[in-house]
């Protein structure tokens, strides 16, 4: 039931559901309206009824025993609407109004009783003039008991009902019909930016750069969701235009080391080639692999990384043999170059050790590759948090590579220096961990590993 619900337009759902309620309202309306006339009705004719009984109850009182004498006719001087009839003591008709209803009392014994005991207040009955509301009361004269019916038509009322039900039949409806008409119209008025925005959405594609949807003037809810959208477009744009170009500067990156691996087999393959040529030429080859191997396994953890599932084990880990390790790595690779340690020795954290290894390796290599002069590495801690700090003496970043230093091959200018995949990987890895990356120049290029004491960032384990 729900799915073919769901199926229906909704324009049209929203014009049913207005239909339904409508329906409910009007019904209720209608109800009210009949009910209340009737009552009114009701309450008028009790009213008639009760002062024309007055009145009978006095003449009855004062001129009893001349109920019935056509001169003397006590009941000519009741008002000419509606239909008096007096019983006496043996239940005969004494007199009435209306010589049709001078041999058959209007009620029975059982009605009269139940109306002079209080019991009900009137009696509907189908008389020969036509339907009437009968009432009930006592009198005496001179000690005579007489039993008085005072009747009123309720042909008026019943005509008066039955026209207002007629009317509703036919206006409730006619007016539901429009309502409905109506309502289905406006929720097409008001859906139409939506429409608007979908079939700009249908003609949106990846080769048209700054598409947006059309958002009205209104500040409603469409209009929020247009701009909502539109936001996430501008999102999806970034993030493709990211993508193309890290798929380029990776085509570029893959590039040198695949040319110079196809070159050494070439070499190895000439005529002529030594041994030891040949096992320069796979040595060579073997560090072009390794080079493509590299870059691999960081666009691997970079994806990783962009999906929120970068694998992390964390595990108790002392800054300083960490830190230590890691230069001891970079020993036979800085040419001469000093690489100086600062870490306090008891400092600790909850981290990956190979995650933050990998972190710390990649702003060496980066300070070995780019900078100058000693490489300072320093560890401290700041509250809750610990920093690793790596710089050098060199020129730092340019100013115009500075603020988009993590970026994925981000580069200065059309071929000037760039930042590889090193900073965006060590990036990644801080924030896995619930920390961050800040880069600056410092007297060179100063590059800072923010992490917390303890993990305090969902953790997922490959």
């Amino acid at each position: 039931m729900s799915s073919r619900i769901a199926a229906i337009p909704i324009r049209l759902r929203l014009a049913l559901g207005f239909a339904v309620v409508m329906a409910v309202v009007l019904a209720a309306v209608g109800a009210f309206v009949y009910l209340r006339t009737g009552s009114d009705h009701d309450a008028q004719i009790s009213r008639e009824l009760g002062a024309r009984m007055a009145g009978v109850v006095a003449i009855v009182r004062d001129d009893g025993d001349d109920l019935g004498d056509p001169e003397q006719d006590p009941l000519g001087r009741v008002d000419a609407a509606g239909l008096v009839q007096v019983l006496g003591p043996d239940r005969r008709v004494a007199d009435a109004t209306d010589d049709a209803y001078l041999t058959t009392p209007l009620l029975g014994p059982a009605e009269t009783r139940r109306l002079l005991d209080g019991e009900v207040d009137a009696y509907d009955v189908d008389a020969p003039g036509g339907p009437m509301r009968v009432i009930a009361a006592r009198s005496q004269d001179d000690g005579v008991p007489y039993t008085i019916y005072v009747a009123a038509s309720t042909a008026e009322r019943d005509e008066a009902l039955s026209n207002l039900l007629a009317l509703l039949l036919i206006g409730g409806p006619a007016a539901l019909l429009a309502s409905t008409l109506a309502a289905y119209g406006v929720a097409t008025a008001a859906l139409r930016p939506v429409d608007a925005m979908r079939r700009r959405a249908a003609a949106i594609s990846s080769e048209e750069p700054g598409a947006r949807l059309p958002v009205g003037a209104a500040d409603d809810e469409i209009a929020e969701l247009g701009r909502t959208l539109n936001e996430m477009l501008g999102r999806l744009e970034t993030a493709i235009d990211r993508e193309r170009r890290l798929v380029a500067d990776a085509s570029h990156e893959l590039r040198t080391p695949l040319a110079i691996l196809k070159a050494e087999v070439e070499l190895a393959l000439a005529e002529g080639r030594s041994v030891d040529e040949l096992r320069a030429a796979l040595r060579s080859s073997g560090e072009e692999v390794d080079r493509l191997a590299e870059l691999a396994d960081d666009l691997l953890v970079l994806a990783r990384a962009d999906e929120g599932r970068l694998p992390l084990h964390p595990e108790r880990v002392a800054v300083r043999e960490l830190v230590e390790r890691v230069g001891r790595g970079f020993e036979a690779r800085l040419g001469g170059r000093r690489l100086t340690c600062a870490v306090p020795g008891r400092l600790v954290l909850e981290a990956d050790p190979l995650r933050v290894e990998q972190a710390l390796t990649n702003l060496i290599d980066n300070a070995a590759r780019h900078g100058e002069g000693t490489i300072a590495v320093a560890a401290s801690a700041a509250g809750d948090r610990v920093e690793l700090t790596v710089r050098d003496e060199g020129a730092g970043f340019p100013d115009e590579l500075l603020e988009r230093a993590t970026e994925r091959f981000a580069r200065a200018g059309d071929g000037g220096a760039g930042s590889g995949l090193g900073l965006a990987i060590a990036e990644s890895i801080a924030i896995a961990h619930g920390g961050s990356l800040e880069v600056a120049n410092d007297g060179g290029a100063r590059v800072t590993i923010v992490l917390p004491r303890a993990a305090s960032h969902p953790l997922v384990a490959s």
